[in-house]
């Protein structure tokens, strides 16, 4: 299986404002013990802190991804809640109410854990990545910034909500114990257990169902452009690839200046298809990670479907060889 250049996205910074519901935390402030407490008010569109944080980690456990978790009630989040309620038929709202709080709090679980800084979360490489595609051909592998970006990663959280609930930690101190998020849970369903997966232009979402049409899980996501629209029909799974190289071909982007070059980029969390490839049957298209999971659902891209990495990672833990996989409006 090779992942081919006709899946490098176009990278919109201003996409991620706080119209899309995009993080925008440098100020956060959460209370661990309001995280923690069921008691929680009606949240919407516009919410912010702690009560946000809650909902975001349930939901995770549930397998309804909005993506990073943030503090920060937006678009994304709107999603994931909504097709929280359409699985618990209750109101598709898209608003944490009570009946929704109810639901998401039959999960006893502790909210947040300890954790505490290894040797191995100091190894590195770590690289401050270059924009240049061709210059990051250059780098033996892509991987994260520093230890915050990793471990942000590992708990599917924006670096702002780790540092809010470590005020003071130091992320490159071994020994250092940390407050996280409780989001390392088993998938839903073993390997083959996802029959098909159903990707929606409209929602900006994926959605993987067993062989009985259960749905297993829901993930927000990057989907498509104008100018390079989701290839809309039913397609299959080819299969899935962990750690891909992206082979960068300049002729299959539109907007390309040099129509010439081609570059292998090396595997790594914080390469273009980011840690996993999972392969459609429409050539040149695939699900795949992402280096920067604080865009997704808030950029665009060159038609394909891009989802955080432990998201993608997750999906293709589960999905089936074969398996229907269809693009919607």
């Amino acid at each position: 299986m090779r992942v081919r250049g006709g899946i490098r996205f176009v990278w919109i910074a201003t996409l991620a404002g706080t119209a899309f519901g995009a993080a925008t935390n440098a100020q956060l402030s959460v209370d661990p013990n309001q995280i923690g407490s069921t008691n929680q008010p009606e949240i919407g569109i516009g919410g912010k802190g702690s009560g946000v944080v809650r909902a975001q980690i349930l939901l995770a456990r549930a397998h309804f991804s909005c993506g990073q978790i943030d503090g920060d009630f937006g678009s994304n989040l709107q999603k994931a809640v909504a097709a929280f309620q359409g699985d618990r038929q209750l109101p598709a709202s898209g608003t944490l109410d009570a009946a929704t709080w109810a639901a998401l709090n039959a999960d006893k679980a502790p909210l947040l854990v300890p954790y505490t800084i290894s040797d191995d979360d100091e190894k590195g490489p770590f690289v401050q990545l270059p924009n240049d595609l061709m210059e990051q051909a250059k780098l033996p592998a892509l991987g994260y910034s520093s230890p915050l970006d990793e471990l942000a990663e590992r708990f599917h959280s924006s670096p702002d909500l780790l540092k809010a609930l470590n005020a003071g930690a130091d992320f490159t101190n071994v020994g250092e114990q940390l407050t996280v998020p409780n989001v390392l849970v088993l998938p839903p369903g073993g390997p083959n257990s996802v029959a098909k997966v159903i990707v929606s232009k409209s929602e900006s979402s994926v959605r993987a169902y067993d062989a009985n049409g259960k749905l297993l899980a829901f993930y927000v996501a990057t989907i498509g452009s104008a100018h390079d629209p989701l290839p809309l029909g039913e397609w299959k799974i080819n299969g899935c690839q962990r750690n891909p190289v992206f082979h960068y071909n300049a002729t299959l982007f539109w907007d390309a200046q040099d129509k010439d070059e081609r570059a292998e980029i090396q595997p790594g969390p914080r390469n273009p298809v980011g840690v996993v490839w999972i392969d459609l049957s429409k050539e040149h298209y695939g699900i795949h990670g992402t280096p920067d999971p604080s865009l997704i659902g808030h950029a665009t891209s060159h038609g394909c479907i891009r989802l955080t990495n432990w998201d993608a990672s997750e999906l293709a833990g589960m999905v089936t060889k074969g398996a229907d996989a269809i693009l919607q409006e």
